[in-house]
């Protein structure tokens, strides 16, 4: 026969492994992301967002317009702008995004952040193996994943849209993991881009 005392303490063992697990990832506003502009003299050097104000004279201001087409005027199509960084990579059978890309992701969450009519396609990749449902379904959790991050910034569902291309967009079979790693990304894709 059950006991009830048996029960509960199952009940309470798996209420608290549930909280657990649900208190694992850790939000990425830690700390603010190290700004590095290499459009300035070798003497400029990256520093932290607290430290940027006190020293002004290495400091270039950037001027957002939403309709800018060249790269000098749109920091999205700078190359040496952070935001030109467009991939998140993932390691394999992963959708978790991995701590080098919080740099990058923050800098996208403040520019659609200050930009509200800007809105973002996050279109998830993966490698070739799988079946192609489970590889659509890992797809979508990796863009999901991208999109909490930029939640968690302060951006809005508005936005933003994820979608899966699965292994759709592979660069074809590949014979080594340095190909395979190529493939597991969400690329970040501006709307009229």
């Amino acid at each position: 026969m059950n006991n009830p005392t048996w029960n509960t303490k199952l009940l309470s063992t798996l209420v608290l492994a549930l909280l657990l697990a649900a208190c694992k990832s850790m939000p990425m506003v830690d700390k603010p992301a190290a700004v590095e502009d290499k459009s300035l003299s070798a003497q400029a050097v990256t520093k932290p967002a607290e430290a940027v104000s006190a020293d002004t004279s290495v400091v270039k201001e950037v001027v957002v317009d939403g309709n800018a087409t060249t790269s000098a005027n749109n920091p999205l199509k700078d190359p040496n702008n952070i935001l030109s960084k467009r991939h998140v990579y993932f390691d394999f059978d992963s959708d978790a995004v991995k701590a080098e890309f919080r740099p990058m992701v923050e800098a996208h969450a403040k520019y659609l952040s200050e930009n509200r009519s800007a809105k973002v396609i996050l279109q998830g990749n993966t490698d070739e193996r799988g079946t192609r449902e489970y590889n659509l379904s890992l797809g979508q959790r990796r863009s999901v994943s991208v999109k909490k991050s930029l939640n968690l910034l302060g951006v809005q569902d508005a936005q933003i849209e994820t979608v899966s291309f699965g292994e759709e967009k592979a660069t074809g079979a590949c014979a080594d993991e340095a190909c395979s790693k190529q493939n597991r990304r969400v690329d970040v894709v501006y709307e009229n881009e």
